[in-house]
């Protein structure tokens, strides 16, 4: 059981209900208390119940961020295709302008969070797949527990109208006990049966890929990223918990997250980020061109050695660090990266990798750098605005969330957002995998085919479909 002390919240509740009635509109009060570590599946599972489909779970690769939320208190959604980005942050800037903030830890704990995505492409024709994501959507979490350099906080968010009164802190302290009294060490249930898997049109995704490297040989494009859906369907409702809970034992070296909505759930392990900024500084990830790993220390060793060597899958990571450089430079004063890629290894298959680092320069905001940065080489194609016209026109996925930014910022502008591949949307007892392929000139129908199928499992394993 965890003790808090909760004067600042019932102050900060009676100040922001008198704050909301001179500015006639809702006023947030977040409040962060350090506690003792929690399993953070323990916290997210202790939501189940009453927070199904208002939950999300964030782990990076390093295991030292974990940020967990249950509830929402506020959503900030849109489908509107342009200037998507500057209109969250607008958003999120107007939301927590008037907040009212309770953060005596300063930099050591996020303070108010929120957290989601954009959809990949929003000019892409919406299907029924997706239905419960807005191009747009990110949740302000009601409780949300982070743990940040070792220290371990819960926050506390309440939205407060001029109508509210003394009652909302009793329930809001009343809810928040149930949920850390409920909280046991998780202990994952019985696996689900695979009962059917189907690849969704693999002639028609191959005769595609194909026509795309006809194209690529008389035209201005030098690559598109085609990407495909398998669909799993399982014996009973898939256990978010679970899926996790075995994501963290495969895929520890990560960006590790789920993202709920409306009862479906985005799930994945991407080893790939988009963009981290903390202060002036700033991270991204150039990712692009892979192969299996080996079944002994020998063949992987050889297979990562050809990786290195291979000039297809060079000129492809070429194409990614070209791009990423000149947007970085763009919003940056200082941009580190070295002369040559080095080996990403994942549990089932590694990838050509590219470090950058950078200072920014006064107004880059994250969204910004987001926006510059999206979507990459190694998930849209080149040029880019061709690219992305190409997969809208001859794609049959509706991408939906799979390849696009997902991740969170804090009410300081700091955050993080991954690439979200190595995912899959869970559907009640059914699941869509995702995956894709850099198509380009020299580019083989079979193999990318084959190299998607490579991809989806991280994923198929973690839901219990696939065993190594």
């Amino acid at each position: 059981m965890v003790t808090i002390q909760d004067t600042e919240l019932k102050e900060g509740i009676q100040e922001a209900i008198e704050r909301a009635k001179a500015l006639s509109k809702p006023v947030l009060v977040s409040e962060v208390q350090k506690i003792n570590h929690i399993d953070p599946l323990s916290f997210y599972a202790a939501g189940k119940s009453r927070f199904f489909g208002e939950r999300f779970f964030w782990k990076d690769p390093s295991g030292e961020t974990y940020i967990i939320g249950l509830g929402i208190c506020k959503q900030i959604q849109s489908d509107q295709s342009t200037g998507r980005f500057n209109h969250v942050e607008k958003e999120w800037k107007r939301f927590i302008n008037n907040s009212i903030i309770f953060n005596p830890y300063d930099k050591n704990a996020t303070g108010p969070v929120m957290f989601g995505g954009f959809s990949f492409d929003p000019l892409k024709k919406k299907t029924k797949l997706w239905s419960k994501y807005s191009d747009s959507l990110f949740h302000v979490p009601t409780y949300m527990y982070s743990e940040m350099n070792g220290q371990a906080f819960l926050t506390t968010n309440v939205v407060c109208t001029q109508h509210d009164g003394d009652s909302l802190f009793e329930k809001i302290v009343a809810e928040r006990g149930m949920i850390m009294a409920s909280i046991s060490d998780y202990h994952p249930e019985n696996a689900n049966t695979l009962q059917e898997e189907a690849d969704i049109n693999p002639e028609k995704w191959m005769e595609t890929v194909d026509s795309v490297v006809d194209e690529l040989k008389s035209g201005s494009l030098k690559k598109v990223v085609l990407a495909r859906e398998s669909r799993l369907i399982y014996d009973k409702p898939i256990g978010i918990e679970r899926v996790l809970w075995n994501l963290m034992e495969m895929q520890r070296e990560s960006f590790i997250f789920a993202f709920e909505s409306n009862g479906d759930c985005f799930i994945g392990a991407s080893p790939e980020r988009l963009i981290k900024k903390y202060g002036e500084n700033v991270f991204t990830t150039c990712l692009a061109g892979s192969i299996p790993r080996g079944k002994t220390a020998e063949d992987d060793h050889i297979l990562g050695d050809a990786l290195l060597h291979d000039q297809k899958n060079l000129t492809e990571h070429q194409y990614v660090v070209d791009m990423i450089k000149e947007a970085m430079e763009e919003s940056c004063s200082e941009v580190e990266l070295p002369d040559e890629p080095q080996l990403m290894k994942m549990r089932d298959i590694q990838h050509l990798y590219t470090p950058v680092i950078g200072k920014t320069k006064g107004d880059a905001s994250l969204l910004a750098l987001v926006d510059r940065l999206h979507p990459t080489p190694a998930l849209g194609g080149l040029p880019k605005r061709e690219a992305v016209e190409k997969i809208r026109e001859v794609e049959e996925l509706d991408r939906g969330f799979y390849a696009a930014p997902l991740g969170w910022m804090d009410f300081r502008g700091n955050g993080e957002y991954a690439v979200a591949i190595r995912s899959g949307l869970i559907q009640g007892n059914e699941a869509s995998l995702f995956a894709g392929c850099g198509v380009v000139q020299d580019s083989n129908a079979e193999s990318e085919y084959q190299e998607t199928k490579i991809k989806f499992r991280p994923m198929l394993t973690a839901l219990g479909g696939y065993e190594k």
